[in-house]
């Protein structure tokens, strides 16, 4: 195995995923969709895939908004619920204030 220091990076996470774990409100079913929708636009570099690709889009969609809803599911923790108003609130800030600088 590598030393950490040769190890690959991975890449940043993209900003408009958002975290679906552990807040409150929980998520609905639209949002878990909505997030399979925006990661498989991502790995697949299209936004609307072509007519020959729709019915592999659409499946992956599905398989990974049924994958992410059972690993909210399974997932446990001790914490409180983060409040997304708060969470969106405080991203907003930082967001205005390393525009600003």
């Amino acid at each position: 195995m590598a030393p950490d220091d040769q190890a690959p990076k991975l890449a940043a996470m993209c900003r408009s995923i958002q975290r679906l774990y552990n807040v409150a409100p929980p998520v609905s079913d639209d949002e878990v969709l909505a997030a399979a929708r925006q990661y498989v636009r991502k790995i697949s570099g299209s936004t609307k895939p072509s007519r020959a690709n729709v019915d592999a889009f659409d499946r992956a969609v599905e398989a990974i908004s049924e994958a992410s809803r059972r690993l909210l599911c399974e997932l446990v923790s001790g914490a409180p619920p983060q409040d997304r108003e708060a969470e969106a609130a405080r991203r907003r800030r930082a967001r205005e204030l390393s525009t600003t600088a």
